[in-house]
């Protein structure tokens, strides 16, 4: 069994309960967008951790959608919402990704599966075989390349905005480091892919693990209390 993508499961999926139960307390829709990207971001480990064991399309499907497709999108939109709070933007913005991320999962899902699935080894890691097995289509590869560079765009440029807004301000510094972490922690698996292609094909489910956790180190920043002299300046979480 991978068990390191096993843990990364566990943890991603406690992540996402202790992001629930502060939306719960704390209200703030970007808890319950960034939820739906560490869903996404946790079918994908758990996916792997299946198909260790025996090989499924559907899971297989499940983890190209989830890791190639809409994890740092969905991430980066709850990062939008979280400096976003004015105006319509990132509502919109969320409507046309939900619309997005449903053309992707009924494309993908439609996608056959080549001969070379009856050759699978569930002692080989998936991201050595996907490749053969899946048929992605034309459509599949171009949202694959903009899902991923809205979610790059919005997590950098999420880090980056909110390191405008402290350097002229001077507040809410723990929203700084903490979209720093997240949108290191959500690249991570991305960063991966150069290790893979030199054979390190392990690499990836050890960047899922540190990035989750990394991931988290970022949350617990960007919501932590603001000290008593910014907490006037800004609306509560």
């Amino acid at each position: 069994m991978n068990f390191v993508s096993l843990i990364s499961t566990l943890i991603t999926f406690v992540f996402i309960i202790a992001l629930l139960r502060r939306y719960a307390r704390k209200g703030g829709t970007y808890l319950l967008v960034w939820s739906v990207g560490f869903l996404f971001y946790g079918l994908g480990t758990l996916s792997e951790v299946i198909l260790s064991q025996t090989f499924s399309g559907t899971m297989l499907k499940i983890w190209y959608l989830s890791g190639a497709m809409l994890t740092a999108a969905w991430l980066g939109q709850g990062t939008i919402f979280l400096l976003v709070r004015r105006g319509s933007l990132a509502r919109i913005l969320a409507v046309v990704l939900g619309i997005v991320s449903l053309i992707s999962i009924a494309l993908l899902f439609a996608a056959p599966l080549t001969s070379a699935a009856a050759a699978y080894q569930t002692n080989q890691p998936i991201s050595s075989q996907y490749q053969a097995i899946l048929t992605r289509s034309t459509g599949i590869i171009v949202l694959t390349i903009l899902l991923n560079i809205y979610g790059t765009i919005a997590l950098v440029g999420g880090a980056i905005f909110s390191g405008y807004l402290f350097w002229r301000k001077r507040v809410l510094l723990n929203r700084v480091v903490g979209n720093i972490l997240i949108a290191a922690g959500a690249l991570a698996p991305a960063m991966a892919g150069s290790f893979i292609k030199a054979g390190l094909v392990d690499m990836l489910y050890i960047s899922e693990l540190v990035g989750v956790l990394v991931m988290y180190l970022g949350f617990l920043q960007a919501t932590a209390s603001a000290a008593p002299k910014t907490a006037i300046s800004q609306p509560s979480d």
